[in-house]
């Protein structure tokens, strides 16, 4: 009780030691500059497709290409280290592409190497931040996807029309510097080393940790949290992966126009995040989430069903407040339901099988558009509407996790 009112008594940012302090920022790096480099390929979708001459489906296929166990087993800063050289380098050689199979395949590699960042980078820093705040800080770490989104739609912006897409490609070899801060600065938690030290020194070594989340215990978490991710990445997808295209193609939008939504959905997205993670150390995870989820459902026709710039610009960065900052305890929320042994494989499989739905998105709302010759706006409008519905569904029958204490102790192995 002592110990409990000492922490209390001082402020929440001067609880975390320099290594955790250390170790957020290496995750908040990496996954800003992940964003950056992921979220310039929204911009240049319809420039892609025009210079190779072919359907905009075909270019919205290889954003559909878009680790764990590596991280479980060696640790969360090497696998962090690895992805981000080589989500860097691989959206450096795409800026080459002779041809769309080229880009296919880099981008497909980008997908593979941006995967691995995500969980190992959240493992990282949730693992290594302090309980009272780690809401709180899981908003602000997610929330710096929003910042390298602004990044790339201000370049974009600014810069497109002297670069070109190729041009945008090439400036994505840029965060592979982030490496260093990483290599010199990062330590693994202390939870991490404690729990393979008592791995190895019990002989209960979890060698296929995949395996171990579809036993009974876990399994059901295992697969509400599966539901949950689908859903959060189809409502992002819907969002955002063709509304640029749908400001260029169908309301014929400048490079600057179409940069200015983008950009303040994402600042608002990055602030909004912190209040929700804020939210998620009062109400609850689940709460946090859910009551963005569901607002996002009457703002989506305010932007959509008008070709007014102003409501448009209004509408969008409204819904960067709600649907475009539910995510804000997906580093927490995922990093809580989980023993430590499987942390970040787990984490990777919810997070990479809604990666794989979240991708047929553009995919599937493209064919609708361009099958039924209805445009972009009602298929996004209605992948809008049903993911973040689905959202609510899918926490509401989730466990409850603030307030969780992550522990060293052997737990599946």
């Amino acid at each position: 009780m002592a110990a409990a009112e000492t922490v209390n008594s001082i402020s929440w940012w001067k609880e975390p030691t320099k290594d955790q302090w250390y170790a957020w920022w290496a995750a908040w790096l990496g996954w800003t500059l992940d964003a950056f480099d992921f979220t310039v390929f929204l911009l240049i979708m319809l420039p892609i497709s025009q210079e190779f001459g072919v359907p905009l489906t075909e270019v919205a296929f290889v954003l559909t290409v878009a680790s764990g166990w590596l991280a479980d087993r060696v640790g969360r800063k090497i696998p962090l280290m690895i992805s981000i050289l080589g989500y860097s380098a691989c959206n450096f050689i795409a800026g080459f592409s002779p041809t769309l199979l080229f880009l296919f395949i880099f981008r497909a590699l980008l997908g593979i190497f941006m995967g691995a960042e995500w969980p190992a980078g959240a493992a990282l820093a949730m693992e290594s931040w302090p309980v009272r705040s780690r809401g709180f800080m899981s908003g602000v770490l997610q929330g710096s996807w929003g910042i390298g989104f602004a990044l790339s739609s201000l370049i974009y912006g600014l810069f497109f029309g002297y670069i070109g897409w190729r041009g945008m490609l090439f400036v994505g070899v840029l965060p592979a510097l982030s490496v260093f801060y990483v290599r010199r600065y990062v330590k693994e938690p202390a939870v991490w080393v404690e729990n393979r030290r008592l791995q190895r020194t019990q002989n209960r070594e979890v060698r296929v940790p995949l395996l171990s989340i579809f036993k009974r215990g876990l399994i059901s978490n295992t697969l509400t949290a599966c539901w949950w991710m689908a859903s959060n990445f189809i409502l992002y997808y819907s969002l955002t992966a063709l509304f640029a295209t749908h400001l260029q193609k169908d309301l014929g939008l400048s490079p600057a126009l179409v940069a200015t939504p983008f950009l303040l959905f994402n600042l608002v997205g990055f602030v909004a995040m912190g209040f929700w993670g804020w939210t998620g150390d009062r109400l609850g995870r689940r709460w946090s989430m859910i009551i963005p989820a569901a607002i996002a459902v009457p703002i989506a026709p305010l932007y959509l069903l008008t070709t007014d710039f102003t409501w448009i610009t209004i509408g969008f960065v409204l819904q960067g407040a709600f649907g475009g900052a539910l995510y804000s305890q997906l580093p927490s929320y995922l990093s809580e339901r989980f023993p430590t042994e499987v942390r970040a494989t787990a984490s990777a499989f919810c997070y990479h099988q809604g990666a794989i739905f979240g991708g047929l998105v553009p995919l599937v709302l493209t064919f609708f558009a361009e099958y039924f010759q209805v445009g972009l706006v009602v298929p996004m409008l209605v992948g809008t509407v049903a993911a973040a519905v689905s959202v609510v569904i899918s926490l509401l029958i989730s466990p409850e996790t603030k307030g969780k204490i992550l522990v060293a102790e052997l737990q599946v192995a």
